[in-house]
């Protein structure tokens, strides 16, 4: 990728974390303070992207889309195209909150494509792998607790239709679980994304273009696709009850592979 392109698609990333910031207040507060902000950011975003894309389509002489990298960054344009249009068409708020995270990290990875000198200090590199292996521990504590509050959700449901008293006063009112959910898939979230952006850096910056390949990676991409589509479900769809329930036994289950695989690199990096 040309020198100018990808300074143009980091400055697009740039413009899209607006987006990703809006997207976890959002989450965090349960209202929309800054959508509008995040969303001329947004646009502008996609204009610089849309010149990265055209600048290296020119530069190569055909489609950009050759690789990882420019597959990814086409994608994220993609998409933001079409939020765009239909925000435009329908006045679509809700779903930024799975657009806006969603094509700042595709963004993101498709911007860590060129190699860059390694890690000047090894204890700057263990300190960025433990703030991420720290964020994510917290996202996964998180996440279980949601799946925990989810599933009692659905057995004091069920025991009050059933009228059945002596379960009804073990555990909390059906609204103070649906509120422990709420707040605990809403800080996981937070803290698996700001997870993914670290541990991403990290790898870019240790392994190079590789990185991508790793599959340490993708099982963390994984993970965090699931929990992004299940804030989206809560916050903007207004899932609850059993299919919430559903969806945090699957990410949870995803998120012990991904702890397995930390683990393992914990392992090899201790050896």
């Amino acid at each position: 990728m040309g020198e100018s392109s990808l300074l143009w698609l980091r400055v697009a990333a740039g413009l899209y974390s607006l987006g990703l910031l809006d997207a976890i207040i959002t989450t965090l507060r349960r209202r929309e303070s800054m959508f509008q902000v995040a969303l001329a950011a947004f646009r502008i975003g996609a204009i610089f992207h849309f010149v990265s894309i055209a600048e290296q389509g020119l530069a190569q002489n055909h489609f950009p889309a050759n690789d990882i990298f420019e597959n990814l960054s086409l994608t994220a344009w993609v998409i933001t195209a079409a939020f765009l249009g239909f925000h435009w068409r329908y006045r679509t708020v809700s779903l930024g909150v799975f657009v806006f995270p969603l094509v700042f990290v595709m963004t993101l990875v498709a911007a860590l494509r060129s190699p860059v000198a390694s890690w000047q200090s090894e204890a700057v590199r263990n300190t960025w792998l433990t703030i991420h292996i720290v964020l994510a521990v917290l996202a996964y504590a998180a996440l279980l607790f949601t799946a925990v509050a989810a599933v009692a959700y659905l057995i004091q449901e069920r025991q009050l239709k059933q009228k059945a008293l002596a379960v009804y006063r073990l555990l909390p009112p059906l609204g103070t679980l649906d509120e422990m959910i709420s707040r605990s898939l809403a800080f996981g979230f937070a803290f698996i994304t700001v997870a993914i952006v670290i541990g991403s850096v990290w790898s870019y910056i240790s392994y190079g273009t590789s990185w991508i390949d790793n599959g340490l990676n993708t099982t963390a991409f994984i993970t965090w696709g699931i929990y992004l589509a299940l804030v989206f479900f809560r916050v903007s769809a207004g899932w609850r009850g059993r299919k919430a329930a559903v969806l945090a036994i699957v990410a949870l289950c995803c998120s012990a592979v991904t702890w397995i695989a930390h683990a393992q690199l914990e392992h090899r990096l201790t050896k």
